[in-house]
């Protein structure tokens, strides 16, 4: 439902209580700029699903965390931080860790600073395979993306990807915007 269809009640309203806030329905401009923003992201991630799939035998999440654990010192992360660096659940993360160590591309350690966590660490096979799939995964990302856009759509899609990452701020009451997901045209956002 956008904002000019002012007579129609969509479910998110329906038997809404008097203290709920009012839905603030989006425009037909935001509707479009959602929806474009939900069909352009899914074939963003299909495209580098399917050339790192067919170039290098990897998913998206596997090639990530490949690449967060070659930026660190010793190519080593705590799962935790790793986890929280690609806003992964930890059961997600370590299913997706199981994947890579049967491939001998990470393996787990105790962490000896406290004895209590476990570090994913990055072997020489992964780093091999990393260094071999990144050249195709980097055109694939440019010819998807980056080529697509100028620069400044580019710096703008940053930008906004950022307050995203950031998430909304702390609404009265303790609600999260972002849980209640407004309706468009009575049909969930």
């Amino acid at each position: 439902m956008t904002a000019t269809d002012t007579g129609r009640r969509g479910p998110a309203t329906a038997g809404a209580g008097a203290t709920e806030e009012p839905v603030r329905w989006l425009t037909v401009e935001q509707q479009q700029a959602w929806r474009a923003y939900l069909s352009g992201s899914a074939r963003l991630s299909e495209a580098l699903t399917r050339q790192l799939e067919q170039d290098a035998g990897l998913s998206l999440s596997e090639y990530e965390i490949l690449v967060r654990l070659s930026e660190t010192p010793e190519h080593t992360l705590r799962m935790s931080e790793l986890a929280s660096s690609l806003v992964h659940s930890r059961s997600r993360l370590t299913h997706t860790v199981t994947r890579l160590e049967r491939r001998a591309l990470v393996r787990r350690e105790n962490c000896l600073a406290d004895g209590r966590g476990v570090n994913c660490v990055m072997t020489d096979e992964g780093y091999a395979l990393l260094v071999a799939a990144a050249p195709g995964h980097v055109r694939a990302v440019r010819a998807h993306l980056v080529d697509l856009l100028t620069d400044d759509q580019m710096l703008a899609l940053g930008a906004a990807m950022e307050r995203v990452a950031e998430g909304p701020a702390p609404v009265a009451g303790g609600g999260d915007e972002a849980a209640d997901a407004p309706a468009v045209d009575g049909r969930p956002a």
